[in-house]
């Protein structure tokens, strides 16, 4: 689900003609055991981010190299016929919210791809057609509440006992839910550490004996 912010409108692009709501087949056969319920996000991540990251030095820097280069890439905003220097998603973009700049949203970003295979970034509403702000979200926090299709239809963001529910709406949703490749869950994107996990394992049980 992209930002509504991001993407042309049916109108805008095709004036005269009635926009058309497209999903797959398999969406329903997808939906049908967890439509309207909350699909709970893997929890097993939380564990490899805490023996492969923060008690890895290995994992820790592969990581932090990964995502500090990828963060330091120069944004470039063109449509079919021109490149923009000046733009508003620009200044945005360069100071996405108050506590953070370009660099730091998209390191966070990149890491919680990197880490749990899942990066969620919040658009709080402005004033304009932009939002104000782009905040990025605790994957480990985050789980996905999908439709009668298959696809999101909220996007529910739990702190120990409170919960709060992001709507998804076919026109606008505050969440971009950006995932890895995931052959066995419809919902949720790969951790790395994941396929990595037996190689952590290992490294983690020479250190302890070193």
């Amino acid at each position: 689900m992209v930002f509504d912010f991001l993407r042309r409108t049916p109108e805008a692009v095709l004036p005269n003609m009635v926009a058309e709501k497209k999903a797959s087949a398999t969406g329903r056969v997808v939906a049908w055991g967890s439509s309207g319920r909350v699909a709970w996000s893997p929890r097993d991540a939380v564990s490899l981010t805490r023996t492969g990251f923060l008690g890895n030095p290995i994992g820790f820097r592969a990581v932090k190299v990964i995502a500090e280069a990828a963060a330091a890439l120069p944004l470039v905003l063109q449509d079919a016929n021109m490149r923009y220097d000046l733009h508003p998603l620009l200044d945005l973009m360069r100071r996405p919210n108050a506590a953070q700049g370009r660099a730091e949203l998209f390191e966070a970003l990149y890491g919680f791809l990197l880490l749990q295979g899942n990066a969620y970034v919040e658009a709080v509403p402005g004033s304009g057609k932009l939002p104000g702000e782009l905040h990025v979200l605790r994957s480990d926090r985050m789980n996905v509440v999908p439709g009668a299709d298959g696809w999101p239809v909220a996007y529910d963001y739990v702190v120990g006992n409170r919960t709060h529910r992001f709507g998804v709406s076919e026109e606008y949703s505050p969440i971009c839910h950006i995932k890895s490749f995931h052959p066995q869950d419809d919902h949720y994107g790969l951790s790395p550490m994941q396929a990595a996990a037996v190689a952590v394992d290992v490294h983690g049980s020479v250190a302890r004996r070193s």
